[in-house]
C-alpha cells in the first residue's frame, strides 16, 4: 500500500479515535441541518447525509474491502456522513465515508450518494 494511502488511513483512524472518544456508540437520530445547534454561525453541517445506491452495503471497520464488518446497508437507506477520507479503490471511486449511525463504520462513497453538500475531509 503507498505511502500516501497508509498516511490518509492514519489520519482518518485517529479522527475516529478522536470522535469515538467523545461520542457514544450509538449516535443521535437528531440531524442539525447546519450543525451548530441552531446558532447560524457555522457554513458546513456538523452531518451530511447520502442515500445507498448498492443492493447490500457491508461498513467496514477501516476504508479497505479487507477490513472487518460491522453492519449492513441496504438500496434506498439514508445514511448520515461524518467525513470522507480516501481508502482503497472501488470501482474507480477512491473515497469513503465514516458513518455514524448506530455505530461508526466506513462506507465505500462508490455506493452512497450525498443528498446534499459533499461531506468535509476527516
Amino acid at each position: 500500500m503507498p505511502l500516501r494511502s497508509r498516511l490518509a488511513i492514519a489520519v482518518a483512524v485517529g479522527a475516529f479515535a478522536a470522535a469515538a472518544a467523545t461520542t457514544p456508540a450509538v449516535a443521535s437520530d437528531d440531524w442539525d441541518p447546519r450543525g451548530d445547534g441552531g446558532h447560524h454561525h457555522h457554513d458546513k453541517p456538523r452531518l451530511y447525509k447520502g442515500v445507498v445506491t448498492a443492493g447490500t452495503l457491508a461498513l467496514r471497520s477501516a476504508p479497505t474491502r479487507g477490513s472487518q464488518i460491522i453492519r449492513y446497508v441496504h438500496k434506498g437507506d439514508i445514511v448520515k456522513i461524518f467525513c470522507k477520507t480516501g481508502g482503497q479503490t472501488i470501482d474507480g471511486n477512491p473515497l469513503w465515508y465514516l458513518l455514524p449511525d448506530g455505530t461508526w463504520a466506513w462506507g465505500a462513497a462508490r455506493y452512497i450518494d450525498n443528498i446534499g453538500p459533499a461531506p468535509r475531509w476527516c
